[in-house]
């Protein structure tokens, strides 16, 4: 089935996702509700394991299928994936696990989402030293933006693929390729783009996404993807039976890690998360990512053509309407402000009409609404939603 025969299908649409019988639902860069795929693998998965141990032939062939679908997806090799949720736990290993000097620098935005800012401002107490990004708007970090951060004691950069706020998509490619030239790793939080739009790791040396947000899939299961030239000097932070080789489960007196990104799973797996988490992705790469990017960026479009004649303005406003803002750096994330309105009255009155949004605050403590839609919305849904925020 395409996209565009499953929005025009209304029964097709509340079979794939049950969902859209009871909500309206326009939160996907929060936590995203699971399509009927996704219910359907981990149901099975615990049919299997009501029968058999939940470790067995059939859930170690689909551990192997998730990894050959997440290099599908990154354009990567399996080996270079490790099944690991949420976002935060690969950051954090690759905080923690790259072999810093004291003096070192790491580059970040601390109006990321924490689980990107947190690892590396605790690495002060080894000596390292966070460099903390300044855009002139919100979210919208150029290379020319970090290439204005570095100095020669720069030795990584992390960076969100997508501003979780302002909805600002970066240029992976770019800002990789021009740290790669410079001989400083880059690290991506890629939670609010995987799924939604393609994305190659091309110029990416680590990154890491939870699968519920765009990838509509289960909390708890996410991918981690390590170079495979650099598994030798991202050092695994957590030990165990799973990733520190164990012959017979008898520990041994030297460590000596497994091959690929499976040295940093340390023990047993997500199971029922990863064959959902498998199921949505496959969903998403059957129906094809360009074709769901377009999708979202058309949904964007309409929306705001409902909403800005309202008074209601992005929280980029400036930079979408008035610069040479263009597509490849728009996303599905739209956070509007009223100079009239109260945004948490807006949003209660949308959770009583079964609208989902997220009610979001900037640093400053300004109020934002913020709409997520996926490529399942339709424009009749945006329509409702006008009628409850005039």
């Amino acid at each position: 089935m395409t996209i565009s025969q499953l929005i025009t299908d209304q029964q097709a649409r509340e079979s794939a996702f049950p969902i859209t019988r009871e909500r309206v639902f326009l939160a996907h860069a929060g936590v995203a509700p699971l399509p009927q795929v996704a219910v359907e693998a981990m149901a099975r998965f615990c049919r299997e394991s009501s029968l058999d141990s939940q470790e067995n032939s059939q859930t170690w062939h689909q551990v192997r299928a998730a990894r050959n679908t997440t290099a599908q997806l990154l354009h990567c090799t399996p080996e270079e994936i490790a099944l690991l949720g949420p976002t935060s736990l690969g950051l954090n290993l690759v905080a923690h696990g790259f072999p810093w000097t004291s003096g070192d620098e790491v580059v970040y935005y601390r109006d990321d989402y924490p689980a990107n800012v947190y690892p590396w401002t605790s690495l002060k107490k080894r000596g390292v030293r966070p460099v903390c990004l300044r855009p002139e708007y919100p979210g919208v970090i150029t290379w020319d933006v970090v290439e204005a951060s570095l100095t020669p004691r720069t030795r990584l950069v992390s960076l969100a693929s997508c501003n979780f706020l302002s909805g600002y998509r970066i240029d992976v490619d770019t800002i990789g390729r021009n740290l790669r030239k410079r001989g400083i790793y880059f690290c991506l939080d890629a939670i609010q783009t995987l799924g939604a739009f393609p994305l190659s790791v091309q110029y990416v040396d680590f990154l890491s996404a939870d699968s519920h947000k765009w990838l509509l899939g289960p909390c708890g299961a996410g991918v981690f993807y390590v170079r495979e030239t650099l598994q030798d000097m991202l050092c695994p932070v957590l030990l165990g039976s799973w990733n520190v080789y164990s012959p017979q489960f008898v520990a041994q007196d030297d460590i000596k890690f497994y091959e690929g990104a499976r040295r940093y799973e340390s023990g047993t797996l997500n199971f029922p998360g990863i064959y959902g988490m498998e199921a949505s992705m496959q969903f998403l790469i059957n129906l094809g990512i360009e074709r769901v990017a377009d999708r979202i960026l058309e949904l964007r479009r309409a929306f705001l053509e409902r909403v800005r004649p309202l008074g209601y303005r992005l929280y980029l406003e400036d930079y979408d309407t008035r610069t040479q803002c263009v597509d490849d750096e728009r996303s599905g994330i739209m956070a509007l402000t009223h100079p009239v309105h109260d945004m948490k009255e807006k949003a209660r009155n949308l959770q009583a009409a079964s609208i989902s949004v997220s009610l979001r605050q900037n640093r400053l403590g300004f109020e934002l609404l913020r709409f997520s839609p996926h490529f399942y919305n339709t424009e009749a849904e945006f329509d409702r939603v006008a009628e409850i925020l005039t």
